[in-house]
């Protein structure tokens, strides 16, 4: 059997680069090399590409920007090419490529454009869908529209919101009440979200939102469970199981999801016919969204009565060892190595989408 020639891409210009980088290790530590020729492909937080070339434990930190081993190379969006160009002109043929990069200009679409222009099969997401639900206000109007329920929102970008801040806070408090959750429209990871408590707390999350994109969503407090649903496939999409994460923080911050862990709960606490409809209702998002390949679906499920309302759609969702998506699917009998073949099977299969 001829090997597939596989480039994993990690890192990137973004606020979850290091994040990205320990993905990539868990992807390259678990895959069956006997399979794949892996190319690693790192793009530094300045921008810069580079093929790496050594131990995969220097890829946390960043400590593989000082190895000796580092190669300038970049992906050509020239289809004749169909792979990576180097500095010395060399090129590498691509079967297809593997993107980990979370957050911006990995998940949002613009790293999905190269790929269509270069006609290079790549794991999950085309442009589209992943710009759709990378942007939470996009994300958002598309559910209301198809009649997927969720919580009571609003967003403003930054011009709308500095013409008039003070109409804008009045605007929000009468829509949602207070806590309020503010959300950069644009990020992943929780990074940039705050719980506003008071007027004065949801100025300050509003100017924290900004930091990290133009326009910040602003969503009511719901009380319930977080729960999470791991989707794959392209046409015929499959849910895993249904997880709960137990916060270690007020709220599922990025602290909580790195830095002091919180707990997952597989299978999450509740019955198998609500988890059957968390299952069902995640279909549903991801199909409304145009996802193929891969996706974590985001549910609340309220305290009161039980409903299930969408919170997000992540499209490149993390392959730490603490990450939710491969534990999803190791519950239902897929283990790692065999998830990540599924993956690259689907992009293989769909091709290079142009």
């Amino acid at each position: 059997m001829n090997k597939i020639t596989l480039a994993i891409v990690f890192g990137g210009v973004s606020s979850e680069h290091d994040i990205s980088c320990i993905s990539a290790k868990g992807i390259i530590s678990n895959i069956d090399i006997n399979k794949y020729n892996l190319v690693l492909l790192g793009i530094t937080k300045q921008g810069k590409w580079y093929i790496f070339n050594d131990d995969v434990n220097l890829l946390p930190n960043d400590m593989w920007l000082n190895s000796p081993s580092l190669i300038p190379a970049f992906i050509s969006p020239d289809a004749s090419v169909h792979g990576i160009v180097t500095a010395k002109g060399d090129i590498i043929r691509l079967d297809a490529v593997f993107p980990v990069l979370h957050g911006k200009n990995g998940e949002d679409g613009t790293i999905q454009g190269l790929f269509q222009l270069a006609q290079i099969p790549f794991v999950g997401c085309d442009s589209t869908s992943s710009g759709v639900c990378m942007d939470k206000a996009i994300a958002n109007a598309v559910a209301d529209a198809v009649g997927i329920a969720q919580a009571k929102w609003c967003a403003y970008t930054t011009y709308d919101y500095s013409k008039n801040p003070d109409l804008c806070l009045d605007e929000a408090i009468e829509k949602l009440g207070l806590p309020i959750f503010v959300k950069p429209a644009n990020a992943g990871s929780s990074v940039g979200i705050s719980k506003a408590h008071t007027r004065e707390e949801l100025k300050t999350a509003m100017a924290t939102a900004f930091k990290e994109d133009k326009k910040a969503v602003l969503e009511e407090f719901i009380s319930g469970l977080e729960v999470e649903c791991a989707v794959m496939g392209n046409e015929e999409p499959v849910a895993a199981e249904v997880g709960q994460i137990i916060a270690s923080a007020e709220f599922y911050d990025f602290d909580a999801k790195y830095n002091n862990p919180s707990q997952l709960c597989i299978p999450a606490n509740l019955s198998k016919e609500k988890r059957d409809e968390i299952r069902e209702a995640a279909v549903k998002a991801y199909k409304a969204m145009g996802c193929e390949g891969l996706s974590r679906v985001d549910f609340f499920v309220t305290a009161d009565d039980g409903k299930v309302l969408l919170n997000e759609i992540n499209t490149i969702p993390g392959q730490t060892p603490i990450s939710m998506y491969p534990k999803l699917f190791e519950a239902v009998g897929v283990s790692y190595r065999e998830l990540i073949d599924r993956l690259i099977d689907l992009a293989i299969k769909r091709g290079g989408v142009i």
